[in-house]
């Protein structure tokens, strides 16, 4: 019996102490679970300098010379080349830039007319000088652009593969261009494009030799289509929002 009484007051005892324990302990820390890192949006800038270089093809029409036979107008011709441009954008959606392009270009353009005399364009290039606006959305850009046009051209008449002394009356190197496309940030720094543009040189005609005089008008244009890839020394990259 004497064992069992003081067991109950041992027990006792400690339950008088637990809440004493407790206070001097304190209270326990309520748990909060740690809110998931935000990761914000990319915020795209078109503003800077690019440069970069572009690939495709070159096709002219086929109505030259008044419909005579056109040799190889209609075939495509490889062109490659580069650009160099500066763009701002305006807000979120508006961009607008200035761009300078040329394109070196392979083959030629020409016409074989009756009585033996032909005309050959060895035309080298297209360069142009032009202005673009686009409407934004992100890391794409849909623009239109225009301008100033510059065709090197590298002409020749013969008559049985002997060079024949020609003049024509109209400037056919310098013109206008338009055209369009679509470019897209797919790297920071980097960016892709595909693009039509059309170049206009003008008609002219033939006033020597004799036997040109009177074959009409010619058009020196071109169509064409390029894929190209431009560098935009960081004011093109992704900038993560700061909070």
């Amino acid at each position: 019996m004497k064992k069992v009484f003081l067991a109950t007051v041992a027990l006792a005892a400690v339950g008088a102490a637990a809440p004493a324990l407790a206070a001097d302990l304190g209270a326990r820390a309520p748990y909060y679970q740690k809110a998931p890192a935000y990761v914000p949006a990319p915020i795209y800038n078109w503003t800077g300098f690019y440069i970069g270089g572009h690939i495709g093809g070159a096709f002219s029409s086929d109505n030259n010379f008044s419909g005579l036979s056109t040799g190889n107008n209609s075939n495509g011709r490889f062109l490659g080349g580069v650009q160099v441009g500066y763009d701002w954008q305006l807000n979120p959606a508006f961009v607008i830039g200035l761009q300078g392009q040329y394109s070196w270009l392979s083959g030629n353009v020409g016409a074989v007319f009756p009585g033996g005399l032909a005309y050959t364009n060895k035309q080298r290039g297209l360069g142009s000088i032009t202005g673009r606006v686009g409407y934004s959305w992100g890391p794409g850009l849909l623009y239109v652009k225009g301008g100033y046009a510059y065709s090197d051209n590298n002409e020749s008449v013969t008559f049985g593969g002997v060079p024949v002394a020609f003049a024509t009356s109209g400037d056919h190197t310098n013109g206008w261009t338009v055209g369009a496309g679509l470019e897209y940030m797919f790297a920071p720094n980097w960016s892709a494009n595909i693009e039509y543009q059309y170049y206009n040189f003008g008609d002219a005609r033939f006033t020597a030799p004799a036997g040109l005089v009177g074959v009409g008008s010619f058009t020196t244009d071109d169509h064409t289509v390029k894929a190209g890839v431009n560098y935009r020394f960081n004011w093109g990259a992704p900038v993560a929002a700061r909070y």
